[in-house]
């Protein structure tokens, strides 16, 4: 049962499970309330609270939905020394991101040219499960993709040095070793490089429909009516494979560290742990991979 702290926050006391080792807590209005309610959620929320060594409270966003282990929009702070790391918890699509485009032009301008600018945008930039894209790398270039994430991509010509200043890291995550990475992880992404992939990845055409701060849209190159380019995709099969790979090690590394967990999905090890740290360093990898993604559809879609 929800405890109501406000209109926005409804906390989900140490109470409601056993094995809750802190409280949930869930910011939503009363229209996305009854939404979350509807699915897991709300057990995942609480599900999460049960692990060992977080701090705080186990949270969920607007966005809340049922995930894999944690909600989608679930978030959660563990304690260096004597907290855990979920692959499950980061998810399958990591660094799944979205970049948007601000387009010198207005809906007027453009209105004739909107479906010729789609199909341009279909062939240039693949999408659907397992597409290929149309850079295919080798192991060492696959691994600079890795350690480097979207400066790779810049220092081949995709992009420009002021795009690295408007990403988030600058896009480079500095923990990354692609040592960390498996073949098989690798196998499945050196093909997918600059591909939007399916699910709900997208690239749309937009439209500014109404600004609510004309200081911050200034900032960021925004004006009411002027065209955007929204893009959101992720590390694709490469960062899916990461976390299969390590959620197998997690469910084997729980035996030697005495670790149980109230759902198979939480499956974690001790952020100090080896599997822990290696795990870290091919997520930050994979997230390189997404940032490079990101970087060359950007190029292309331009």
């Amino acid at each position: 049962m929800f405890k109501h702290i406000d209109r926005y926050r409804h906390l989900i006391p140490k109470s409601y499970k056993a094995g809750m080792l802190i409280d949930g807590l869930v910011f939503a209005d009363e229209h996305l309330l009854p939404q979350i309610e509807a699915d897991q959620t709300k057990d995942q929320v609480a599900n999460v609270a049960t692990l060992p060594g977080l701090v705080g409270r186990s949270l969920a966003m607007p966005d809340a939905h049922q995930g894999y282990g944690f909600c989608i929009g679930g978030v959660a702070a563990a304690d260096l020394d004597e907290g855990v790391v979920s692959a499950g918890g980061v998810g399958f699509d990591i660094n799944c991101g979205v970049r948007l485009l601000s387009v010198p032009a207005d809906a007027r301008e453009v209105a004739g040219m909107i479906e010729p600018l789609i199909h341009q945008l279909f062939r240039d930039i693949p999408c659907g499960t397992g597409k290929k894209g149309a850079v295919s790398l080798g192991g060492r270039e696959l691994d600079s993709v890795l350690h480097d994430g979207a400066a790779w991509a810049i220092r081949n010509g995709y992009g420009t040095d002021e795009d690295l200043a408007r990403i988030e890291e600058h896009g480079r995550l500095e923990s990354a070793d692609p040592a960390a990475v498996s073949n098989r992880a690798k196998d499945r992404g050196h093909v997918q490089l600059g591909t939007l992939g399916s699910g709900n990845h997208f690239l749309e055409i937009q439209r500014v429909d109404e600004v609510y701060d004309e200081e911050v849209a200034s900032a960021f190159g925004l004006q009411h009516d002027q065209v955007t380019i929204l893009i959101h995709s992720g590390s694709r099969g490469l960062g899916h494979q990461v976390c299969t790979d390590y959620l197998d090690v997690m469910h084997d590394g729980m035996k030697r560290y005495k670790i149980s967990v109230v759902d198979r999905q939480l499956a974690c090890v001790p952020i100090g742990s080896q599997e822990g740290e290696r795990y870290l360093k091919a997520m930050a990898a994979a997230a390189n991979f997404a940032f490079a993604n990101r970087q060359m559809m950007t190029h292309w879609a331009r």
